[in-house]
């Protein structure tokens, strides 16, 4: 008996994405794209790298930050990249490594998440989004064994426990919960060291926004890789804020208004030395 139409789609259906893909058409991921015309076995590939990402809980929720530069060895590539992006309602993602590869799989992620929202009827909780993020790193371990890594920064606002999370992973997919704040990219140790100073329990998220600046700030200041505010440009961070109401982009004249009194009292305080 020939198979009906309906038992095939049943068969075929699944509420990941990304599985799809792979099982039809897997041309299409990402990180199984042949490079045509590079010898990975040769010279590395010049190729841009996105730092630096930051990240922390406050009372209501996370802050998400990223600067907007990209280099490729010494030579900056872009200075207007944006790291940043809301995953779905509830969570977002920052990237960090090769930036090509990094979109493509935050990109993927997106509609991972759509998708299973769509074929289930509900969000997918906190930790199976993470877990799901993961498994997509742990796809790119062949590039990434190749120097085309991806280091994500994942958080979200956990809407069954009512608080911030914060996610943090290696090239293999290891997924691990950070607690209070954390950094990657570049210039991550430089982030990391302002965030121990700055950083302290139950912020309010514009005090948390203001930490996430000023964080980037001393990161640029000595990682060539990251770029800190520019007024000339007029470029800013690109920070997020996620919380019960769900993601929102802090507005580009807020962080300019946040970054003008970083850089004024950095100024006064060399006048007073």
């Amino acid at each position: 008996m020939q198979e009906t139409t309906a038992n095939k789609v049943a068969a075929n259906a699944t509420s990941s994405f990304t599985e799809h893909l792979q099982r039809d058409r897997p041309e299409l991921l990402p990180f199984t794209r042949p490079l045509a015309g590079s010898d990975l076995a040769g010279q590395p590939l010049q190729v841009p790298h996105a730092t630096t990402i930051v990240a922390m809980t406050h009372a209501g929720g996370i802050v998400m930050a990223g600067d907007r530069r990209a280099t490729m060895g010494n030579i900056i590539a872009s200075r207007h990249i944006e790291k940043v992006f809301p995953a779905d309602q509830y969570s977002v993602l920052g990237i960090a490594g090769t930036a090509g590869i990094a979109i493509d799989l935050t990109r993927l992620f997106q509609v991972e998440l759509e998708h299973y929202e769509k074929i289930e009827g509900t969000l997918l909780s906190l930790d199976g989004k993470a877990n799901r993020l993961g498994a997509m790193i742990r796809g790119n371990l062949p590039m990434a064994m190749q120097g085309l890594a991806v280091i994500p920064l994942f958080a979200g606002f956990d809407t069954a426990a009512g608080v911030g999370r914060l996610f943090s992973y290696d090239v293999t997919g290891g997924r691990y919960e950070e607690q209070e704040h954390h950094a990657v990219g570049s210039g991550a140790m430089f982030a990391r060291g302002a965030l121990k100073k700055l950083w302290r329990p139950n912020l309010t998220e514009a005090e948390a926004i203001a930490v996430a600046v000023e964080s980037l700030y001393d990161a640029a200041d000595d990682d060539s890789a990251t770029g800190g505010p520019d007024p000339v440009r007029q470029l800013w961070p690109v920070v997020y804020t996620v919380n019960r109401a769900g993601a929102r982009r802090v507005a580009d004249r807020e962080l300019a208004d946040i970054a003008g009194t970083i850089i004024e009292s950095r100024a006064a305080a060399r006048r007073e030395a």
